[in-house]
């Protein structure tokens, strides 16, 4: 059995906009970082308001608009000094036996060390945007990954040199600094004020050929598709091409609305699919970077899934709001504040939580030693529990012949019957030989999935061999003995599972009903 993933989602993702490489390849480069400055604030300019509705006659201009956000607007062009890279793997048929018995193995290696080329310098291009009158620029983290020279290209033709104060591969921003005053910073908005169908520009410099304005609107907020550890992106119908990472989303006052950073597009190039960083966001983590050089997140120490309506239903709640905590992590500040698996957290400090990814959002957005309120719904019961906010980056990075074995549901091969539930699935005890086959923790309790039929409604929510069931209906499991006893005589055809595997831990509904599966 194997999960389908939307693939055609994921190969969307255009990920070189800020990368138009003149060599003809993609630009990924290693981490840039600088060390022993002073560290200072950034100072921007805010405006927080929130946009007028629309009147009944469309703008005929936006001229003025463009003219005041234009000058923040600069192109940042990035080279990678040539340098000996690792050659790559010579054709199959060098292989032959005939071939390596002339040449041994100096084909790959020579003196036992891998055979290097020399890599020609390489430049990317991309965009930024001016955020403080002495000269931050923030930009993409993958437009400045790892780059040797970084030149910045003002809107009136000056050129700096620019030097990377600090970047966030987890959220795609960085932050450079040129030695400039003066600058035409551009104003924040408040990007949480924005709304589906705002107008918005995007300005930037695609594919090199200059500063280009498009214009669109908001097409949708809080998308999560680049698979990036925290993102929250405004999605906008406004043309966005490769160099135009790092440019500016701007609304029709000339806000800053959000970074420009990707595009989801089959051809390459704009199709009407483009995401923005919030500004919100962008200025949170840019402040950090500028103060500290790193970014700080709050961690409380839970493995979040969001509430679908199949779970809503096997946990017995009224609607599925919330996050609820597939797993909590050992020693961490929601294991001594009280919170177990299976906890549905529905309030952060009062404030509803909607889904995982945004109480996720939230958390790192909290200050370490910060206290906090969290409000759980735990066996239809409703409880608050406080704790002290943890440091993500501070947090402890830290059988035999004979064992038992057999199928759930009443069946041992993977046959379907209607005996029980879990149909289809075969397990065994969690015994030395399985940990090291499935690299299974020694922490971790349960039965292991040594098999699944594809046809089954456990196939259809992705349980798989090397899967540990750790709990079933709430109950938790020992080993194989346990999983059958449980799934022999059923008070309903729909299974709650806890399954751990190496993604994580998650909960999940197996419904035989004839619905299929679902989670």
């Amino acid at each position: 059995m194997h999960t389908t993933t939307p693939s055609s989602l994921l190969r969307r993702a255009l990920w070189s906009l800020g990368g138009t490489l003149f060599a003809g390849a993609v630009f990924w480069m290693l981490a840039a970082s600088t060390s022993g400055d002073a560290r200072a604030a950034v100072t921007v300019k805010l405006d927080e308001s929130a946009l007028a509705p629309a009147a009944s006659d469309i703008t005929a201009s936006f001229a003025p608009v463009v003219r005041r956000v234009a000058p923040s607007v600069v192109k940042v062009l990035v080279t990678e000094r040539a340098k000996n890279v690792p050659a790559p793997n010579l054709p199959q048929i060098f292989d032959n036996p005939m071939f390596r018995q002339l040449f041994g193995d100096q084909l790959n290696q020579l003196n036992g060390q891998q055979r290097m080329v020399q890599q020609p310098p390489q430049e990317g291009l991309g965009s930024g945007v001016i955020v403080s009158a002495d000269g931050y620029v923030l930009t993409n983290h993958h437009v400045v990954n790892g780059a040797d020279v970084i030149k910045v290209t003002l809107n009136d033709g000056r050129e700096f040199t620019a030097k990377v104060v600090g970047t966030d591969p987890a959220s795609e921003i960085a932050v450079i600094k040129i030695e400039a005053k003066n600058l035409p910073a551009i104003t924040f908005s408040d990007s949480d004020k924005i709304e589906v169908g705002d107008r918005v520009l995007a300005v930037g410099n695609p594919f090199g050929i200059g500063q280009t304005v498009t214009g669109g609107m908001v097409s949708a907020l809080g998308r999560a598709t680049l698979g990036l550890d925290y993102e929250d992106f405004i999605q906008t119908d406004a043309a966005i091409n490769p160099g135009n990472s790092g440019g500016a989303l701007v609304d029709v006052s000339g806000r800053l609305v959000g970074i420009n950073t990707a595009i989801l597009s089959r051809s390459g190039g704009s199709q009407g699919i483009g995401f923005a960083i919030p500004a919100n966001l962008a200025r949170n983590i840019m402040e950090q970077l500028v103060a500290t050089g790193k970014v700080v997140r709050g961690y409380i120490g839970v493995n979040l899934q969001d509430v679908t309506p199949a779970l809503a239903e096997g946990f017995k709640l009224k609607g599925h709001e919330g996050a609820l905590v597939a797993e909590v992590m050992p020693s961490s500040p929601a294991a001594g504040a009280g919170f177990k698996n299976g906890d549905v957290i529905v309030s952060l400090n009062g404030r509803p939580v909607t889904d995982s990814r945004h109480l996720k959002l939230n958390i790192a957005g909290l200050a370490p030693e910060t206290k906090a309120t969290f409000e759980i719904v735990r066996d239809g019961e409703n409880k608050k529990l406080d704790l002290k906010i943890g440091d993500r980056e501070a947090k402890a990075l830290a059988r035999t012949d004979g064992r038992s074995s057999g199928g759930l549901g009443g069946s041992s091969g993977g046959a379907k019957d209607d005996t029980g539930t879990l149909n289809g699935v075969g397990v065994a005890d969690l015994d030395a030989r399985y940990r090291r086959e499935f690299n299974v923790p020694v922490e971790v309790r349960g039965a292991i999935v040594t098999q699944v039929d594809p046809g089954s409604a456990a196939a259809a929510v992705g349980l798989q061999p090397g899967d540990v069931i750790q709990e079933i209906n709430r109950h938790a499991i020992v080993g194989a003995e346990d999983a059958v006893k449980l799934t022999e005589k059923p008070d309903s055809k729909k299974t709650l599972l806890r399954i751990w595997n190496r993604s994580g831990t998650r909960y999940a509904i197996v419904d035989e009903t004839g619905a299929g599966g679902k989670s």
